[in-house]
């Protein structure tokens, strides 16, 4: 039984009373967990009605595919650049309501986009809900692993962050074809309401953050053992890691972007329907996502990176060869399999890197999102040049590059040499 001293007495504290002590603990941490991942769905929902809304748009201003690739290339490219050094910042002086502040970026952008006239006022907006999409994922990604509870749930904690966000940019296109197709440009605005709502919810994330670690209590994160490994091991499995990041995101970008228009092109699809085609194959990498954390946890983060690339590659090229319920089919394998390295990869970085959440975290965040919107502007260009169904048999041959992952370290063995 444990004791505690209370005036120079000692008293007894019940075991049950501590193991309901723990077990209120970690549910507080788990809700918080859970209200990132709501707060992540509100963001990319919010996020994901952009490229939802490029049809109208290239119509509205007769825009080519460059053009509408620049767009996904200024929203990425201003989160890419800006989440590192937000992530750096977090890890260095954490600023509990930094959450908040940053969603006030996203509505502001989501406001302007709903009221542009122009092109280059689409661009001010994508940028302003890049810089709130810069804000939000590394911070969000560092409290989520803080409120994990431990190494054992590290996977299952990004697992449940992340999937709140492939839920978000699964629900984007579904409602762009239900609500802003209809009813045109300016009913974006009405999405407002989830920033509001999302920026209240981070604002309670706060207060648990600043009750929970207050700046005297603030440790270094360590995260675990050391691991043993060099320097330059640790160099060169960050590489291969940004590699994997690299061909999913370039991947994922023209599957993001262009997939209504490859549908429309290909199949003659109608616009509305297109985008259901869209919905189903996002909502298959949430369900990758939600299943790839918690079987990393049990089996290892390189062992889930080799079933998703393994996976993945059949598929893809098979994709572009494929008849339209083959494709629908095809899509929903590959967005599966391939995300379900989407938490490995990040928990995989964050262990070899212990004590650099924040930095590693916006650094793979930033990298996804940068890639996204090169691929996306570089694939417009191709399909200016050539065609949408060129795009995607160029595509086909990307998730080779996963191939790389051989030479990542087992990471299970070597955290158990360094505790023996």
């Amino acid at each position: 039984m444990a004791t505690t001293e209370v005036s120079g007495e000692v008293s007894a504290v019940p075991p049950v009373t501590m193991a309901v002590e723990r077990r209120i603990a970690e549910g507080t941490a788990f809700s918080i967990i859970l209200a990132l991942s709501f707060s992540h769905l509100l963001n990319d929902m919010m996020q994901s009605l952009v490229p939802s809304l490029y049809p109208m748009i290239k119509n509205t201003y007769s825009l080519s595919f460059v053009q509408i690739g620049v767009i996904t290339l200024t929203m990425q490219v201003v989160s890419s650049m800006l989440q590192p050094l937000v992530g750096l910042a977090a890890d260095h002086r954490p600023q509990p309501y930094s959450l908040a502040v940053g969603m006030c970026s996203t509505l502001a952008g989501l406001l302007l986009l709903a009221n542009a006239t122009h092109y280059l006022v689409v661009l001010l907006a994508v940028a302003l809900m890049g810089a709130g999409s810069a804000v939000f994922h590394p911070e969000a990604s560092r409290v989520a692993r803080l409120a994990s509870g431990g190494a054992r749930r590290h996977g299952l904690a990004q697992s449940l962050f992340q999937v709140g966000g492939n839920l978000g940019s699964a629900t984007g296109p579904i409602l762009a074809a239900f609500i802003v197709i209809p009813r045109g440009q300016s009913s974006v605005g009405w999405f407002s309401a989830a920033a509001l709502l999302a920026m209240m919810v981070l604002f309670q994330v706060g207060n648990w953050y600043r009750r929970e670690h207050p700046p005297s209590r603030r440790v270094r994160y360590a995260g675990g053992p050391p691991l043993d490994l060099s320097r330059r091991r640790v160099f060169w499995s960050l590489a291969i890691l940004l590699s994997l990041v690299f061909s999913k995101a370039f991947y994922q970008a023209s599957l993001g972007t262009y997939y209504t228009f490859y549908l429309i092109s290909k199949f003659h699809l109608t616009l509305a329907s297109a985008q259901i085609y869209l919905f189903v194959f996002l909502a298959s990498v949430a369900l990758g996502t939600l299943i790839g954390g918690p079987i990393g946890d049990r089996i290892g983060r390189k062992a889930v990176i080799w079933g998703s690339i393994l996976g993945a590659i059949p598929f893809a090229l098979m994709l572009p060869f494929a008849s339209l319920l083959w494709t629908a089919v095809l899509t929903v394998l590959v967005g599966a399999t391939m995300a379900s390295a989407s938490s490995a990869i990040i928990v995989y970085a964050l262990d070899l890197v212990p004590g650099k959440i924040g930095t590693m975290a916006g650094l793979f965040f930033g990298l996804s999102f940068g890639m996204a919107g090169v691929g996306a502007a570089a694939l417009g260009s191709l399909a200016d040049a050539t065609s949408i169904d060129t795009v995607y048999h160029v595509c086909a041959y990307l998730p080779l590059i996963g191939l790389l992952t051989v030479f990542l370290p087992n990471l299970h063995r070597v955290a158990k040499r360094a505790a023996a």
